[in-house]
């Protein structure tokens, strides 16, 4: 079956009445509602009942689609948004519901978490602590560094690969804003900011294609020094007293 919206939408239909019966609300969400669907696109599907034991996740294939089914109830889908989602910075479940389509039409339970999620969106992450924005400047000041004389192009692109989704994350949450992973990233940036978005692209296209890292060396300075610049000298950071073995 073709990619696209239409054939996604009717294969939903399908994996709800064969599937998912008793759902009281069945989202489909992704690229394919975004308009953004490709040749392998698959289906992220939300789907809400009465009450589950636990919050699963359960990948399949259904008429040659791909297809991620989240099961939820109220209750957990309101832990992920908030206790997850919040904390991490990275909205994944309160954008699929969010963004979602409910299948067949909009009910009670859908219109609810659907408003839940965009209450959670709006109130944006949490605050970034000061342990973990010092952590994030002096992993980005390491990678810097790794950067500026490579042993070989091999380790360059591990290091450029690694300090894509760091610089960007502490890009979006030093602002308290949501930040992004994967290849939601580059969508991320531009929504945020598309001058930014235009210099991070730009610099880290020029350095996996030509090697050259100047361009995202001094993006890295740009994104430190609201924070005060790279850190080395002088940071710390303490393990979990809990963490040892016991003593034999």
């Amino acid at each position: 079956m073709p990619r696209d919206m239409s054939s996604a939408f009717c294969v939903a239909r399908n994996i709800r009445d064969q599937m998912f019966p008793t759902s009281r609300a069945f989202l489909l969400a992704g690229s394919v509602v975004r308009g953004e669907e490709t040749a392998s696109s698959d289906l992220d599907l939300v789907v809400v009942f009465d009450r589950v034991e636990t919050a699963k996740r359960q990948s399949f294939t259904f008429m040659d689609w791909p297809v991620e089914a989240f099961m939820h109830d109220v209750q957990t889908l309101e832990y992920f948004m908030k206790n997850v989602d919040r904390p991490t910075g990275v909205p994944s479940m309160s954008n699929m519901v969010n963004d979602g389509v409910e299948i067949p039409e909009n009910s009670d339970v859908g219109l609810f978490v659907k408003a839940m999620a965009k209450q959670v969106l709006e109130a944006g992450p949490a605050p970034w602590e000061q342990a973990e924005r010092e952590a994030s400047r002096y992993a980005i000041s390491n990678l810097v560094e790794d950067i500026r004389a490579p042993r070989n192009p091999d380790e360059l692109r591990a290091v450029l690969a690694e300090l894509y989704t760091v610089l960007a994350t502490h890009y979006c949450r030093s602002q308290t804003q949501w930040a992004a992973k994967g290849k939601a990233i580059p969508r991320r940036l531009l929504k945020l900011d598309p001058t930014f978005h235009r210099q991070f692209t730009t610099a880290f296209e020029t350095a996996f294609s030509t090697n050259e890292t100047a361009a995202v060396i001094r993006l890295s300075q740009d994104v430190l020094r609201p924070d005060g610049g790279g850190l080395f000298d002088g940071y710390r950071r303490e393990a979990p007293e809990g963490w040892r073995m016991p003593a034999s």
